[in-house]
């Protein structure tokens, strides 16, 4: 759906806010042990596991995904990956073991204050192959076929320009280089109240759009192997997200995979 310039930038503006409040607070509720352990939780209901919650530097998991994109991107040592909206850097520290110390890990994420404390876990976990970039992921600071695995976890529903997004992903990655990304899709169409709401926007419900409507983005720009497959047991921790209103109704979490073609 074609939104205004004015409600694109008021979406943009709570975007930063919610996860800058995020960042600060560290997922919306406190430092303390108890939240910690929330937060934990929260990331073994949608996949991953106790170890890798545990393995990662202290306030890397924030519990902000909706599913596990690491199982899907077949990482091998020596990869490039590049994790769109790396926010505090979990899924990033995770994948820096998983390509080695020949590999490369880069996370970019918009919001200034989650940048430091991305960088702040990356200094206090000494790993040396793990970078993150301030940026958009409609203008990614990364250059053109450099990058072999692409992963996101529940970000692309916040850009309300998503081609633009795919069109970025395509320009970076390597021939042959593959996308694994976890995250919000529309069942049945939104209600225009739900729409049109920054806070349920900059909650990853809005902004999420059809898998049809995906497809279609990722089958122009020339992906192959295109797949979306959705989680239905995701429905079960969603419908807690928008409180008074069962999101769940309406919304899913999805892996959409594809791959650049080898030749161009």
């Amino acid at each position: 759906m074609e939104k205004n310039s004015e409600h694109v930038t008021e979406i943009l503006d709570r975007v930063r806010e919610r996860y800058a409040e995020i960042a600060k607070n560290g997922s919306g509720c406190c430092s303390q042990a108890s939240c910690r352990e929330e937060r934990e939780s929260e990331s073994l209901k949608i996949g991953y596991t106790k170890e890798e919650t545990e393995e990662v530097p202290e306030g890397a998991d924030l519990g902000l995904g909706c599913g596990t994109p690491l199982l899907h991107a077949g990482i091998r040592k020596g990869m490039t990956l590049l994790d769109l909206g790396s926010g505090a850097g979990f899924d990033a520290f995770l994948a820096a073991r998983l390509v080695g110390r020949q590999g490369r890990v880069i996370g970019v994420d918009m919001t200034p204050e989650m940048l430091r404390k991305a960088r702040d876990n990356a200094n206090k976990s000494g790993m040396d192959n793990v970078e993150f970039r301030l940026g958009e992921i409609e203008n990614l600071p990364v250059a053109d076929n450099s990058v072999d695995v692409v992963i996101s976890n529940c970000v692309l529903n916040l850009s309300p320009d998503k081609s633009r997004v795919f069109s970025e992903v395509y320009r970076v990655l390597k021939p042959g280089g593959r996308i694994a990304i976890s995250d919000v899709v529309v069942r049945c169409e939104l209600p225009e109240d739900i729409r049109q709401n920054p806070e349920l926007y900059a909650g990853c419900m809005a902004g999420a759009e059809t898998m049809d409507r995906l497809e279609g983005i990722l089958r122009t720009l020339a992906f192959e192997e295109v797949c979306i497959t959705p989680k239905e047991e995701s429905r079960r921790f969603m419908s807690r997200w928008a409180p008074g209103v069962d999101i769940s109704e309406w919304v899913v979490s999805a892996m959409i995979e594809g791959k650049k073609p080898e030749m161009q």
